[in-house]
This record gives structure tokens, C-alpha cells and sequence, in this order.
């Protein structure tokens, strides 16, 4: 009776945590593709869009840092809705953007703004995801690499429709009301932390700043790896695409919110499917290191042919399309079994340190992307961040190579009998 009780409430701590984190996405993919439309419309180069993102990967780097320390020392339910508060405060802030300021004061201005916005992305995901890992007993019966596919995978899928929530709030309504809506929402989500346990994940021990640095051979690899994966998808995805589809090609704000939305819903609902694709067409045991090596490499040939595919002349719109389609199908296998592995590789005790340490890897790559994506496309055009990318995943393959495989004992819940 008590085992099922726990599992109950378990269950019902997961559901509000993924609830809470589907809102706070969907407003964060919103946001971006608001500010990245929005600035381009009214005449900012794609370097000065970059610079606009800088404080929101820059503090982002910093929060995952402290992040788990403070989850650690707070309980992540405290991180968890101080980042979505932090959220609607930062879109009121943007709100306020006066269009009659100097260009450098109201890029100062959005700066700062997407400095809070970078804060409450990944303080709402170091908590998010840390929390999966709590409520996941060692002993369970359903498949942690599931649950976690299932979070992120559904988050990547309502980033995609925040995408184009942000780019049709744009066209209807303008730019300021459009923030207001969505702070008005996203602050309806916070009332959920009411019914959360207090000090989730909080231990009791005083974690030394020394222990903020990973002290795991198996995490420091696998962040540095996804330090440069998500480098890779940011260097060509985040400014270098929606303004090659919005200048070269001609498209409205509907269709590139709208092109990018349904990649990134794709994305999410392979990443959803990623655990059942793998058992069953794999061996049916938990990913090992081979598994992120073998997609890793993968990964690797796509954007180089999209690069050579443009640079051969084929038509833009057949070779961004196609191979953004494969693109995102092999992306997606990569980020679920990193996020799998992170989980397998941690203790239940150093979750939130763990985790947030390897999200700053992530933010770090995500930085630098960020900001290349702007610098390589305004010198070198879209095909030069391409061939950036591949460059970015062949260095996040051949780190891979070092990677051990998890400890039979920490590689839980991946049950070949659990079904679809």
C-alpha cells in the first residue's frame, strides 16, 4: 500500500513538473522567435540579432553553474518556479522597449532582458530535469530513459509551437501585446508549485564550491561533448536560418515561424520515440557508449552535405528542407540518449550538481553557436555555418570515443519488456 501511495505521488509530482515546463517552453520558444523576427524586421544585421541572445546563453552558462548548487541547497522546486517567475518578469522588461531609443541603448536594453530570460530557461530545465530523476525510483518498473524522452521530447515539440505561437502573435497582434499575452499565461502556470512536496532534491550536507566542477570522468566527457553538439545545431539553426528564409528566400513571418515550428515538433516527437526506436531495432539494452558514438558520426556527414548541396547549386529550398528533415531525425537521437546518459551516469544525491554541470556544457555550446551564427553568416553566408557545423559534431564524435559505458547498477529502468 505504501509502494503504491509513493508511486502515486511520484506520478502526479512528474505530471506537474512536465505541466510547468510545457508552459514555461512554449513562451521561451515564443519569445525567441518574437525578438529574432521582430529586430530583423526593423533593420538589424544578423550580427547585432546574435548580440541581442548573447546575455540569454551567457547567463545561461552561469545559472546551470550554480544552479545545481542551489537546487542542491534549496530544493529544485524553489529553481524551478523562480525561473518561470523570472520569465514573466523578463517579457514585462522587453515590454517596456521604448521603438524611439538609440539603437545601442535598446540593444543594452534587450540584452539585459534576455539575461533574465537565459536565467529562467535554465534554471526551469536543470529542475525540470533533475526532478525526473527523483521521482524515478532505482527500483522502477518503467524505463527512466523513457520518461526522460517523453519530457524532453514533448518540450522540444512545444518549443516548435511556441515557434510559431511567437511568430503569428507578431503578425496579429504587434510585438508588445504579444508579450503581455504570454506573461499573463506563463504566470497562470506558477500557481502549479503549490501542489508540489517542498525540498525536492534539496541535501542536507553543505556542498563545497570545489564540488561545483564535476569530479566524473563519465559527466565531464559527455558534457564536453554536448558542449559541441549543441554548438552545432546553434551555429546554422538559430540566426543564420530564419534570416537566410526571411531575406534570401522571401518567406513571411508565418512561414518561417511556421517551417521552424513543425521541424522542431518533428524533433520533439523523434526524441518522444527515440527509447522505443532503439529497443527495437537495437538490442534492447540500455544505450551504451557505442550508441552516442554510432549517431554522433552520423550526425556528422549531414550538415556538410547540405553545404556541398548548396555550394552544387541545387535549389535552396530542396536542400535546406530535405536536409534539415534528416538533420533533425539524427540530432534528435542524440540528444535522447545524452539526456538518458547524464542520468545513468549520476547519483541520486549529486542529481541537481550533476545535472546542472552538464547543462552549462550545454549552454556553453549553445553561447558559442549563438554568437557564430550571426559573425559566420554575415562573412560567409549560410554554407559557412554549415560546414562550421560539421566541424562542431566531428569534434563531439571523436570526444564521444572516450566515453565508458554506464555501471549495470545506474543504468535503470530500461525494461525491453515495458512496451511501446
Amino acid at each position: 500500500m505504501a509502494s503504491t501511495t509513493a508511486s502515486s505521488a511520484n506520478f502526479k509530482n512528474y505530471i506537474l513538473v512536465t505541466l510547468a515546463y510545457w508552459g514555461f517552453t512554449i513562451t521561451d520558444g515564443a519569445l525567441r522567435m518574437l525578438v529574432l523576427l521582430y529586430f530583423n524586421n526593423i533593420g538589424y544585421t544578423p550580427l547585432q540579432i546574435a548580440s541581442l541572445f548573447l546575455f540569454y546563453e551567457v547567463f545561461g552558462v552561469i545559472t546551470n553553474f550554480l544552479g545545481g548548487w542551489i537546487g542542491s541547497q534549496l530544493g529544485l522546486k524553489v529553481t524551478l518556479y523562480t525561473g518561470i517567475g523570472l520569465q514573466v518578469f523578463s517579457m514585462v522588461m522587453l515590454s517596456w522597449l521604448n521603438p524611439s531609443w538609440a539603437q545601442w541603448i535598446a540593444v543594452g536594453y534587450v540584452m539585459v532582458a534576455q539575461a533574465f530570460s537565459g536565467i529562467a530557461k535554465d534554471l526551469t530545465k536543470m529542475s525540470s530535469k533533475s526532478a525526473i530523476r527523483l521521482v524515478v525510483p532505482q527500483d522502477a518498473q518503467s524505463s527512466l530513459f523513457k520518461w526522460v524522452a517523453v519530457l524532453t521530447g514533448s518540450k522540444n515539440a512545444l518549443k516548435g509551437v511556441g515557434f510559431f505561437v511567437g511568430s503569428a502573435l507578431l503578425a496579429s497582434v504587434g510585438f508588445i501585446n504579444s508579450l503581455w499575452i504570454m506573461a499573463a499565461g506563463l504566470f497562470l502556470i506558477m500557481f502549479t508549485g503549490l501542489l508540489l512536496p517542498k525540498g525536492m532534491g534539496k541535501i542536507k550536507k553543505k556542498v563545497k564550491f570545489s564540488q561545483l566542477f564535476s569530479k566524473s570522468q563519465e559527466i565531464n566527457i559527455l558534457s564536453a561533448a554536448r558542449f559541441f553538439l549543441f554548438g552545432s545545431r546553434d551555429v546554422w539553426f538559430v540566426v543564420a536560418l530564419p534570416v537566410f528564409l526571411r531575406e534570401i528566400l522571401g518567406w513571411s513571418f508565418y512561414q518561417v515561424g511556421g517551417f521552424l515550428a513543425c521541424w522542431v515538433i518533428g524533433y520533439g516527437l523523434v526524441q518522444f520515440l527515440a527509447p522505443t526506436l532503439i529497443q527495437r531495432f537495437g538490442s534492447g539494452h540500455p544505450p551504451q557508449s557505442k550508441t552516442i558514438q554510432f549517431w554522433t558520426f552520423t550526425l556528422t556527414v549531414v550538415p556538410g552535405a547540405i553545404a556541398l548541396a548548396l555550394q552544387l547549386g541545387i535549389p535552396a529550398n530542396i536542400a535546406i528542407v530535405g536536409g534539415l528533415l534528416i538533420f533533425g531525425v539524427v540530432f534528435a537521437f542524440n540528444s535522447a540518449v545524452h539526456s538518458y546518459l547524464v542520468l545513468a551516469f549520476t547519483d541520486d544525491d549529486k542529481v541537481a550538481l550533476n545535472v546542472g554541470f552538464y547543462y552549462m556544457a550545454n549552454s556553453g555550446g549553445r553561447l558559442i553557436g549563438t554568437v557564430l551564427s550571426g559573425l559566420i553568416y554575415q562573412f560567409f553566408g549560410l554554407v559557412g555555418c554549415l560546414w562550421t557545423s560539421m566541424f562542431f559534431v566531428l569534434a563531439a564524435a571523436l570526444i564521444s570515443l572516450k566515453l565508458p559505458d554506464p555501471e549495470p547498477s545506474k543504468a535503470i529502468a530500461w525494461k525491453a519488456g515495458d512496451g511501446d
